[in-house]
């Protein structure tokens, strides 16, 4: 039986901290737009703020859907399922933001992270609905550690390199919404 919680608990925040991967779902306001749906992994990346916001950080990718999604209605969901252990789902809704270098916050936040080379911004989510579920049909998986083709290849295209990506590729989303804002 699913249940809902008013905020993150002791239990959680261990559950959601025991979590190797968890997923990002945004969408457009236009029917015709397209959802987006992100796993989202690497440990030290992800960090409960206080009883009601979570965040996590956001790195240099092929695309900047969920940045131009919160950009434009701020409507954001976060899934994490137990592939371990006892079955689980963890759905948190809110409303996020994002906080770029450029903005004065983000130091502020970044400090909660691990270091990590290629962070283009952080997403910020206010809770408005915390809730779980039985994971029943959430197969099981054995992890085996983390992969670091991102952070090498952030390492190569170095600050120059990543500024030139987001630039090409990383100023809107699939359906043309504007995404980072330190491009501009």
């Amino acid at each position: 039986m699913a249940k809902t919680f008013d905020a993150f608990d002791d239990k959680l925040r261990r559950f959601i901290d025991q979590q190797k991967m968890f997923f990002v779902a945004t969408a457009p306001l236009t029917a015709e737009g397209h959802v987006n749906v992100s796993p989202k992994g690497l440990a030290g990346t992800l960090a409960v703020l206080d009883d009601r916001t979570i965040a996590y950080l956001d790195f240099t990718g092929s695309g900047a859907e969920t940045i131009a999604h919160l950009r434009e209605n701020g409507r954001i969901c976060l899934m994490f399922c137990a592939f371990e252990g006892p079955p689980r789902i963890v759905r948190v809704h809110g409303v996020g933001d994002v906080v770029e270098p450029r903005d004065d916050e983000f130091e502020r936040l970044r400090e909660r992270f691990d270091d990590y080379p290629g962070v283009r911004s952080i997403i910020r989510i206010r809770a408005s609905r915390i809730s779980d579920s039985c994971g029943y049909g959430v197969p099981l998986y054995d992890y085996q550690g983390e992969r670091d083709q991102l952070p090498r290849w952030a390492d190569r295209k170095g600050a120059d390199g990543l500024a030139k990506y987001q630039q090409d590729n990383n100023a809107e989303s699939l359906d043309g919404l504007p995404s980072l804002l330190g491009n501009q």
